[in-house]
């Protein structure tokens, strides 16, 4: 995969950045989609999350998220530092506010790696701004086979895992694209081609008023 400037755009006209949520039931293949997307799509930073949860064996703290304790969470919820936070599997994760806002001031855009409650949640307070898409399994078999394979959690974790994705997956619904992931490879450009078609968009892009004037056009 080859990387992309602006993800299909190279034509310098302004844009306003896109949050680009991300969600799916864990297993279905949202995180490798999103590590996908920073490798090959330009101009997209990751929000990096906080969580309450330990820190599993291949993840590096400030890269796949920032660990913290429940009290400083909790700090960071009641200073309202927090774009939107949410309680999965007995643990607590959030979008820290300012790198986010830091970034779409600059037209940055900014993927979210998020489960559907803080995707609603980021949807209520800057619908102009998201664009959501859930990652769906191609089966509850399949989705059991990934998680076994990942050996990161034991039995009882999988099966807990595994009980939340029957509640997790009907909110597909709530979401603007949905994306069945039974091919990593053909899910990726499903996602970028997602992302490219948002940053086409007329409402996000003015920079095309100016750019119009020097067509010589006539309103």
């Amino acid at each position: 995969m080859s990387r992309i400037l602006e993800g299909g755009l190279s034509d310098g006209i302004e844009r306003r950045g896109i949050m680009l949520v991300l969600s799916s039931p864990s297993g279905a293949g949202k995180s490798t989609i999103a590590r996908n997307l920073l490798d090959n799509v330009s101009n997209l930073t990751m929000s990096v999350s906080v969580t309450t949860r330990p820190r599993r064996g291949s993840e590096i703290d400030g890269v796949h998220y920032h660990f913290i304790s429940k009290r400083e969470f909790e700090r960071l919820r009641e200073s309202d530092a927090l774009l939107e936070w949410a309680e999965v599997h007995g643990n607590f994760y959030a979008s820290p506010r300012d790198p986010v806002e830091k970034a779409m001031a600059e037209g940055r855009d900014m993927l979210f790696d998020i489960d559907w409650q803080g995707g609603l949640q980021l949807a209520e307070k800057a619908r102009g701004d998201v664009v959501s898409i859930f990652v769906l399994p191609p089966s509850m078999t399949e989705l059991q086979a990934r998680l076994n394979r990942r050996a990161e959690d034991s039995p009882e974790v999988i099966e807990k895992r595994l009980a939340n994705a029957l509640i997790e997956i009907p909110h597909w619904r709530d979401y603007d694209y949905v994306v069945i992931n039974d091919d990593l490879n053909r899910a990726f450009h499903q996602v970028e081609a997602i992302l490219v078609a948002e940053r086409l968009r007329r409402d996000r892009r003015p920079g095309l008023f100016d750019f119009e004037k020097t067509l010589g056009a006539k309103a």
